[in-house]
């Protein structure tokens, strides 16, 4: 029957093992000098070697040769713990066996010694998981157990198990393998089972392990069912679902750009694909990640899980972009793959999380702002505004009803000459409805603000954006907008009804949003205005 390579393969002695020196290098002084405790907790994340260090630990303690560092491994006590049938070293699984009565029948099997072995070991599985009133069961016979037992508690969350128990035993902290370890033993198992893969496929193997030697040898074992004798990095990231760097690299092409079309096409794309695109966020998380630290640690740094060649292209795209930049996007793509996690509608989430993106990289830090505000400030001193060129005569449409002339006195020449210059820029730029509300408008500068007082008609009007930067470019610096609604003048004698319904149909014709209307629909009709307040 075929074994997978990560029970084919797992490490029977403490020489085997890779990584988690500093556990191997106490486990072996406390043997040689018989200081074996009866309680040890292992944690870490899946696949460090939590369980096979607890086998191995366990055929050191049982061998025949032992207490000893190095196992016979032939001896009948070895083979029965490798293959996992020892009648001395008990496996339980926390998951299914976490209640009072599971751990009761524990305790009243303690009792009995050994049936062969030197130990009775028990291995305890995800251990987390017992509940409070079976680690209660548990307390006094894990403080103080008989001299042949020896409890090895696993877990991935160390937090939950309680302080008590956690007090009378030894800890261990199982680390995340290195990259180039895990790659180290893919290439090894590779070269013992005859497969042919390049460094830039043991790359993405290891990658998809995530720090595991157990997730990585079954992915391995993955591509090989899929590929045969040789290994196609290509072939195994589509087989696993993995987005390559080429992909990833399109998106900060398109932020070197800012093409946001470029972003909705991405998105398209991988819709069609049937990619996962909550998975494509996490993964362009990590891509803007690796960015960051090639750009402060250089590409040399052991930081990124990366092959030579996918590190030097890092390299080449992080040089592109500052280091607050790749800040900002890590952050955005972050948020990004936080909601998409309860998104609805996953395809909107992610063009708008693109989009963000390249509206990201136009900010300009408040520092060059302020240096470009002073920098500004002694020239637009005393130089004169620019000259703004006359507007070209607009063609009036025969449809398009007639502008109201100016109702307010005239301002003082120097408002005056504000007033001007901003009605024929704004008449200039295309922007009627702005220079039609500045031309009813006085106008008044103060400092660095530039004071509106309009009717309330057109107060709204005058705080579009547009109307900010048609300002700075005549003043030549920013200039703060103020707008202050006019006091009405003094009510005009009173006018014909007729006279009211040609001035209400006026004023709503002239309004933008019937405007554009209009001109989506030529042929439409306007048949009556009504005035809602009366």
């Amino acid at each position: 029957m075929y074994q997978v390579l990560a029970r084919k393969y797992r490490p029977q002695t403490f020489a085997e093992l890779i990584g988690q020196e500093h556990v191997r290098l106490t486990l072996e002084h406390a043997l040689e000098q018989k200081r074996i405790a009866h309680g040890y907790i292992f944690a870490g994340q899946r696949g460090t070697g939590k369980t096979t260090v607890a086998r191995i630990l366990a055929r050191c303690l049982n061998c025949v040769q032992g207490p000893t560092i190095t196992p016979c491994g032939a001896c009948s006590s070895c083979t029965e713990i490798a293959a996992g049938n020892s009648v001395d070293v008990i496996e339980i699984d926390a998951a299914s066996n976490r209640g009072i009565n599971e751990m009761r029948e524990l305790r009243e099997s303690i009792r009995y010694r050994p049936a062969r072995d030197r130990y009775k070991v028990f291995i305890i599985d995800e251990a987390h998981q017992i509940t409070s009133e079976a680690f209660n069961a548990l307390l006094k016979t894990l403080e103080e157990p008989p001299e042949w037992v020896v409890f090895i508690l696993c877990t991935t969350e160390a937090h939950k198990i309680p302080t008590t128990i956690a007090s009378r035993c030894q800890q261990f902290a199982f680390r995340s393998l290195d990259f180039a370890d895990v790659v180290a033993r893919l290439d090894w198992v590779c070269r013992q089972e005859g497969i042919e893969a390049d460094q830039e496929t043991l790359a993405v193997l290891a990658q998809a392990g995530e720090g595991s030697v157990r997730d990585s040898l079954s992915a391995l074992d993955q591509a090989i069912a899929c590929c045969g004798r040789r290994l196609d990095a290509g072939e195994v990231r589509r087989l696993l679902g993995a987005f390559s760097l080429q992909l990833l690299e399109q998106v900060t092409e398109a932020l070197e750009r800012a093409d946001t079309r470029r972003m909705l096409e991405l998105v398209e794309a991988l819709e069609r694909d049937g990619r996962n695109l909550q998975h494509f966020a996490r993964e362009l998380a990590r891509y803007f990640r690796n960015l960051l630290v090639v750009r402060i640690a250089g590409a040399d740094s052991r930081l990124v899980a990366a092959s030579v060649r996918e590190l030097e292209r890092l390299r080449a795209v992080a040089a592109s972009f500052s280091e607050e930049d790749l800040t900002r996007y890590l952050q955005l793509t972050l948020d990004l793959f936080r909601d998409l996690q309860f998104s609805l509608q996953p395809r909107f989430h992610l063009e708008l999380g693109l989009l963000k993106l390249v509206h990201a990289g136009r900010l300009v830090a408040i520092e060059e702002a302020l240096a470009a505000v002073e920098r500004a400030a002694p020239s637009t001193a005393t130089a004169p505004s620019r000259p703004v060129p006359a507007p070209a005569p607009q063609p009036v449409s025969k449809e398009a009803p007639a502008r109201p002339a100016a109702t307010h006195p005239a301002a003082p020449s120097a408002d005056a000459g504000w007033r001007d210059r901003l009605h024929a820029a704004l008449l200039a730029a295309g922007h009627t409805f702005l220079a039609d509300a500045v031309e009813h408008s006085r106008v008044r500068e103060s400092g660095a603000e530039l004071v509106f007082e309009a009717p309330r008609e057109f107060s709204l009007t005058l705080k579009d954006k547009k109307l900010a930067r048609v300002v700075e470019e005549l003043a030549g610096r920013p200039l703060k907008i103020t707008v202050r609604v006019a006091e009405p003048a003094a009510a005009p004698p009173p006018a014909h009804p007729k006279d009211n319904e040609d001035e209400t149909a006026r004023r709503a014709l002239s309004h933008p949003e019937v405007e554009r209307f209009r001109q989506l629909f030529p042929d439409s009709q306007v048949r009556a205005v009504r005035n809602l307040k009366e």
